[in-house]
């Protein structure tokens, strides 16, 4: 096994990048599975059926949200402080209390369907859409279940693979067949397709649990810790579906179905942030339990470079052919161009703040958890400012819809100085994963994207995008790599990886949360 002080920390800093290269393919797959099934959504259903769709997406994902009570990445935590003969029940335990969750937020919506469809009736087969919150929070307890033992693949097969392909299949067969509310039968159905896949994997690694009983009082205990994870997830969450959920106060459904389109295309960017968690957690709790501060503050100034790196290249990849991306989803998704861009801004300034969490919620738990519900709440202020800014000046609908994006970029952009702040102070050195060689590769990119936005609509995606990312790409690894970042993405058989170093998830010794 590699020690971090005999390594310099290499081997930690190889497993990170082993894992970023796995989820980037990931990331990838993701993206050519999504954008078919929101140019179906788009042209088949219409952007008054989109923003319907969306808006019951919010509720549900809130719900499952809640149910899984942190344990996306509070498991770990409970794993670590466990003998590797328990790690079973303690796995099977959290989906108890993910069940428990779930059951109480289904039977709600259930009784309470309008809260999905406030301002519709409810058709068809559209009551099942509460059963995707028991889907959604077992597939992230067994997906974390598995990161726990280095299996990230598993969560790029259901997450990257099968959720996405299904959803966009079975909304285009339904969509041939004219069925009402396809597009909520086909989340249903991506959802526990997603299910299905994490399960195999995760029976064949842990398998079924022989002499377990659950134990309640357990169950409470392990609920309870998790809270303040939990609330951070929540308010993680919410920082991306509470614009969302403005947009809806003050403007038509298919306004709303307009930017739930631009927001599934910003929001893929931040999926690179998120493929990184499952190896960040147990690489930084290692150095966090030893007191390693400085190795803390390299392994976030690292990936936070990576991770601002790979998100400005696809948000440049994305943004600059803006309303050709939106006029492919549909006739009607062209007008959110603006809010495209606005919000692809957004998860680039949102990347440091990520990062830095990642190692808040070891060393500074409550105080991040305050960061996180001011960001919230500025970004609820903020958002309904500038909607009404943009109407004082009697601007377009489609301009206006552009307050709550704006207002979701500032409150991010404090959130990213806050806790870059924070953690700084904490581990008494730099973190940020700012380079300057970024300027020179955003600069590169725009002139790429000059000639590309020359194109028509399909050029414009098929060659441009890819050509601007490409050019950015080179920048970036001639300039802003340095010899030990392209080494790292260059390990070769025999080198040092992840499975080198033992990578003990978040524990509860060490430096206590505050």
């Amino acid at each position: 096994m590699a020690s971090p002080k005999a390594d310099g920390g290499k081997a930690d800093l190889a497993a990170l990048a082993r894992g970023g290269r796995i989820n980037f393919g990931g990331f990838l797959i993701r993206l050519l599975a999504r954008l078919p099934f929101l140019f179906i959504a788009g042209q088949f259903y219409g952007a008054d059926e989109v923003g319907r769709f969306a808006y019951a997406l919010i509720v549900v994902e809130f719900a499952a949200q809640l149910a899984t009570l942190g344990l996306k990445r509070g498991l770990a935590q409970q794993l670590s402080a466990a003998p590797d003969e328990e790690h079973t029940a303690v796995v099977y335990d959290g989906l108890i209390v993910a069940f428990f969750g779930s059951t109480i937020m289904m039977a709600i919506l259930v009784v309470f369907p309008q809260a999905m469809f406030p301002n519709s009736e409810i058709r068809g087969l559209e009551r099942l859409l509460p059963i995707t919150a028991l889907a959604l929070a077992w597939t992230e307890i067994m997906l974390a279940a598995l990161a726990y033992r280095h299996d990230i693949a598993s969560t790029v097969r259901s997450r990257a693979i099968v959720e996405p392909f299904t959803i966009s299949i079975v909304a285009g067969v339904l969509a041939f067949w004219a069925v009402e509310s396809g597009l909520i039968i086909a989340y249903v159905a991506s959802m526990v397709g997603a299910l299905l896949a994490a399960i195999w994997p995760f029976l064949k690694s842990y398998g079924l649990p022989h002499h377990w009983r659950p134990h309640p009082v357990k169950l409470w205990e392990m609920a309870r810790r998790n809270l303040p994870v939990a609330a951070a997830d929540a308010v993680e969450w919410g920082s991306r579906r509470i614009d969302l959920a403005l947009l809806g106060l003050f403007f038509s459904p298919a306004i709303v179905g307009i930017y739930w389109g631009a927001q599934q295309v910003a929001s893929l960017p931040s999926k690179l942030k998120t493929s990184f968690d499952p190896i960040m957690g147990p690489v930084i709790s290692r150095n966090v339990e030893a007191g390693n501060h400085k190795a803390v503050a390299k392994q976030v100034q690292q990936v936070g470079f990576w991770i601002i790196a790979a998100q400005a290249g696809v948000a440049l990849a994305l943004g600059i052919p803006a309303m050709a991306i939106m006029n492919l989803i549909g006739p009607e998704f062209g007008v959110g161009f603006l809010i495209l861009g606005v919000l692809l801004a957004a998860e680039v300034i949102a990347a440091m703040a990520a990062v830095s969490e990642a190692a808040l919620i070891y060393l500074a738990r409550h105080r991040n958890m305050l960061i996180s519900f001011v960001m919230i709440g500025l970004e609820v202020a903020l958002g309904i400012g500038a909607i009404l800014v943009l109407r004082s000046m009697d601007l377009p609908d489609y301009v206006q819809a552009t307050g709550p994006a704006i207002g979701l970029a500032l409150a991010l952009g404090f959130a990213a100085l806050s806790k870059a702040w924070l953690l700084s102070g904490i581990v008494d050195a730099p973190v940020s994963g700012w380079r300057w060689p970024l300027l020179w590769a955003a600069g590169a990119a725009l002139v790429v994207g000059f000639f590309a936005i020359m194109m028509p609509d399909w050029g414009q995606v098929a060659i441009g995008a890819p050509a601007i990312l490409i050019a950015f790409g080179f920048i970036i690894w001639k300039k802003g790599f340095g010899p030990e970042d392209r080494e790292l993405f260059k390990m070769k058989k025999g080198e040092i990886t992840e499975d080198d170093v033992e990578l003990p998830p978040p524990g509860s010794s060490g430096s206590a949360p505050t």
